[in-house]
């Protein structure tokens, strides 16, 4: 009667290093300029605010703070400062996707990280580079500086970071289109979060083996995937994230032909978006809904959830939404037999069109 996948599954997710802080500090009052040229506790400051803000979305600001802590450490020829600040103008870079400008800093930062001899933030600044890579398309530099950095990073015994170069390794592998490669390093990668611990870090490789598996055709794979990934977001109390992976499990089990598994957890992903009042994801799970329950046959179930559906479209005004929904009726209907009912949506269909 319809397709069911009226969303695609989750984005990959990767993981982005930051180098690893030497001094606790504490963010209240900025030390000044005076103070940065003698001291290297003042570039620490505006490292970790210029952290601080980007990761809040004030990325000019954060800019301005982490070059002062560049030029500083360059005033104090202090290269390992100097490194952290051109990693961290990398990263605010890389979140704004000016992937040319964080390659740039990358690169310097890599430079100098060789010249001292600072292996872990080689290591790390690889990885970075690799993400920057991936995301310009340039797929085999970015698989070959992830392979860098896992080797540097396993040299290290730093088991954090060969989970992140793992996952991010097979993030790689997967742009490229090699979803096997992919699968293994991320499989790796699972293998270290669960052994850290790291349940947030776990959700994440979770949705990227899941994901790997449906492109490649494994849904029960898959399924498997999400359904632990779903416990997780249930432990950390995550109900967005709960109800992406009921998307994703619904789309796998429609496809397996595995209807009352796909409803019940189409049902689920409704009852969570109405708790938010989340009205998109309400008409998504509500046009599932409707598609699932044509597939069994129950018509008269079906045009109820796409009568809820038309109901919600019509409130938020998405027309595109209420012609798909109309015309998802008048199928069901046909299906019942029900003619007259067809003509009064096949009227709606027309004053829409003319509207």
């Amino acid at each position: 009667m319809g397709n069911w996948v009226v969303e695609h599954c989750d984005e990959y997710q990767e993981n982005f290093v930051n180098p690893e802080e030497q001094t606790t500090v504490h963010l209240q009052d900025d030390p000044g300029a005076s103070d940065a040229e003698s001291s290297g506790s003042s570039i620490d400051f505006w490292l970790e605010q210029g952290l601080a803000q980007q990761q809040t979305g004030k990325f000019d600001v954060a800019q301005e703070t982490l070059e002062k802590a560049r030029f500083a450490a360059q005033k104090l020829d202090d290269r390992t400062r100097e490194v952290r600040s051109l990693c961290y103008l990398g990263i605010c870079f890389y979140s704004q996707g000016n992937y040319a400008s964080a390659i740039a800093h990358g690169q310097q930062g890599l430079a100098i990280a060789k010249e001292i001899g600072d292996r872990l933030l080689t290591g790390q600044l690889y990885g970075n580079l690799g993400n920057a890579y991936r995301h310009e398309g340039n797929y085999d530099q970015a698989i070959d500086h992830q392979q860098k950095s896992l080797e540097i990073l396993q040299r290290q015994q730093d088991v954090s970071g060969q989970m992140a170069a793992l996952n991010n390794l097979g993030l790689a592998y997967k742009a490229a289109g090699n979803y096997e490669s992919a699968l293994n390093c991320q499989k790796q990668s699972l293998i270290l979060a669960r052994q850290l611990g790291d349940l947030s870090t776990e959700s994440q490789i979770l949705k990227n083996l899941g994901n790997a598996s449906y492109a490649l055709g494994r849904y029960a794979e898959a399924i498997t995937y999400y359904e632990r990934r779903l416990e997780i977001a249930k432990k950390l109390g995550d109900h967005r994230t709960q109800g992406q992976i009921l998307r994703n499990l619904g789309n796998a089990c429609y496809t397996l032909a595995d209807y009352p598994k796909a409803i019940a957890y189409s049902q689920q992903r409704l009852e969570i978006a109405i708790a938010s009042q989340d009205y998109r994801t309400q008409e998504q799970a509500l046009g599932s809904l409707g598609i699932a329950f044509d597939a069994i046959g129950n018509y008269r179930q079906a045009i109820e959830y796409y009568e809820q559906r038309l109901t919600l479209a019509n409130q938020t005004g998405d027309r595109r939404v209420v012609q798909q929904t109309l015309g998802s009726l008048r199928v069901a209907c046909y299906a019942l037999g029900d003619y007259a009912t067809i003509m009064k949506y096949e009227e709606q269909v027309k004053l829409g069109s003319s509207s």
